[in-house]
């Protein structure tokens, strides 16, 4: 192949590359998904800690079990990592060169979601592990779990960025796979804070 031939050839590698950047993955329907969820799932976890008794916060199926309050406060310590870690892989840019290798949206999902229990790490177990009162209470834990996820709903619904060529380090999760753990770590535990209400032993009032 002569140096011409090599020279077109090459221009016409990096205008492909180019152009295939350009495509933006992240479709208004993924937007669409992540928003829908990411607002169903806060509002549930509203509605199943609205109105509860200080009882009923603190009421554990047995010892090592948690309570509806340690469970949201864990909601809340975990989405303020996740949070954190959304905008640390934002800042170092598209990593275009995962998107051929990433996982499915469904295998995230699935791991977020299934039955097997998850061990927490000690950085995202309650607080109240290791202070008295914990690093809030009660409607204080609801109060700040929902100033984050509100501000990760402004953040997806006016976000220009691709969040499908975004990575975490090594090229895991995607960011708009990350935002599917976001919700579906609450959706987790919605399923946790159900079966502690239906605990014969859980109070009335």
């Amino acid at each position: 192949m002569n140096k011409k031939v090599c020279l077109i050839f090459m221009v016409f590698q990096l205008a492909f590359s180019a152009q295939a950047q350009e495509t933006k993955l992240w479709t208004e329907a993924d937007r669409k998904y992540l928003l829908d969820n990411l607002i169903r799932s806060r509002d549930e976890l509203v509605k199943e800690t609205k109105g509860l008794s200080k009882a009923q916060w603190e009421f554990k199926e047995s010892p090592d079990r948690w309570s509806i309050n340690q469970i949201v406060e864990h909601i809340a310590i975990w989405e303020l990592l996740l949070d954190h870690d959304i905008s640390k892989q934002l800042g170092k840019g598209p990593q275009w060169e995962y998107v051929k290798t990433a996982k499915a949206d469904s295998v995230v999902l699935g791991f977020i979601m299934e039955e097997e229990k998850h061990v927490s790490t000690d950085y995202t177990k309650p607080f109240t592990y290791t202070l008295p009162m914990g690093l809030n209470d009660l409607k204080n834990n609801v109060a700040w779990f929902l100033k984050m996820r509100n501000e990760s709903v402004a953040y997806v619904t006016g976000t220009q960025d691709d969040l499908r060529v975004y990575f975490q380090i090594g090229g895991g999760s995607n960011m708009h796979q990350r935002y599917i753990t976001v919700f579906g770590h609450t959706d987790r535990h919605l399923r946790q804070i159900r079966k502690v209400k239906q605990h014969p032993g859980y109070p009335k009032s």
